[in-house]
């Protein structure tokens, strides 16, 4: 049965949806099963695909420079907003894979831009992003960053402080994981768990390492801190207020900070349908290029939302 579920009364990897994790085991439970650190972010990984399966979801982005005031992170110019709508399956064995499509609605400047990824589990093939320009008319291919390739760059998405890097699901072969500490993150318990890009990965990321905050009981992520290849911190994801939609533990805020330009992009989610009948065909860069069929399959993604 599919549901409409509006998360918050204003009008945010794609799909993309970060941080939906669900999980019934206290941090205990994983120090008297010895649990490592790897095997925690393998029942993450498992439980993140919940997101992504045959979902549509309606988000608004907003970006800025930001600063302190009265102790708190505010907007200092005017923040660029864009309402967008992304469609998502699993796909590939296993459904390990996953397929998604994002639109720009808003700005009317900025209307039918969109992108489309192609995620793969398998840590030998990269993923795939197509950006489409409709002022251009133009599709471009963005790969993810390779020293020994010239032509290929890792990208913001749609000019935001998220990265196609920051969308990236699965690929749990490319990391070494260490459980740091368990702890306590505003009033959850959590494990704090680094990860250190291998060897083969390394040219391809923009990150040295990231430390990641689980929330332990319910395997969502609350935190976290990437660090550039020198160890020093250049950027953090916090998670806002968790909710559980059709038993799926999600963030209904992510927040993005640039530490090095003094940026954020604040994702908020205004509506997620799952269980929607999504064509593998509308996952195509027909769908970026061709206005009419992109359309089509929207209006019936948005019937089947009703």
């Amino acid at each position: 049965m599919n549901k409409l579920i509006l998360t918050y009364s204003k009008s945010t990897l794609l799909t993309v949806v970060l941080g939906t994790f669900l999980i019934i085991q206290a941090p205990n439970v994983y120090a008297e099963n010895n649990l490592s650190a790897r095997e925690i972010m393998e029942k993450v990984d498992v439980e993140s695909r919940k997101s992504t399966d045959s979902a549509f979801t309606r988000m608004k982005l907003t970006t800025c420079k930001y600063g302190l005031s009265g102790g708190k992170v505010k907007c200092a110019e005017k923040a660029r907003v864009k309402l967008i709508e992304n469609a998502q399956i699993n796909t590939g064995e296993g459904n390990q894979d996953t397929k998604s499509i994002a639109i720009i609605l808003e700005p009317s400047s900025e209307k039918g831009i969109g992108m489309l990824s192609y995620s793969y589990d398998d840590s030998d093939r990269d993923n795939e992003t197509w950006l489409y320009l409709s002022a251009l008319g133009k599709v471009k291919r963005i790969s993810v960053r390779n020293s020994d390739d010239e032509e290929t760059e890792s990208a913001s998405i749609f000019g935001t402080e998220m990265t196609t890097e920051d969308q990236e699901t699965g690929k749990l072969d490319d990391y070494t994981y260490e459980l740091l500490e368990f702890g306590t993150f505003r009033g959850r318990e959590v494990a704090v768990i680094e990860a250190t890009p291998k060897k083969h990965r390394i040219s391809k990321s923009s990150y040295g390492k990231t430390q990641n905050w689980i929330d332990t009981e319910r395997l969502i992520t609350l935190k976290v801190q990437m660090f550039d290849k020198y160890n020093n911190p250049i950027k953090k994801l916090e998670v806002g207020k968790v909710e559980k939609i059709n038993d799926v533990w999600m963030g209904r805020s992510l927040t993005f900070f640039n530490t090095v330009s003094n940026r954020l992009t604040n994702m908020k989610l205004e509506a997620i349908n799952f269980d929607m009948d999504i064509k593998e065909d509308f996952l195509t860069q027909r769908a970026l290029t061709d206005q009419a069929f992109r359309e089509k399959f929207l209006k019936d993604l948005r019937k089947q939302a009703k």
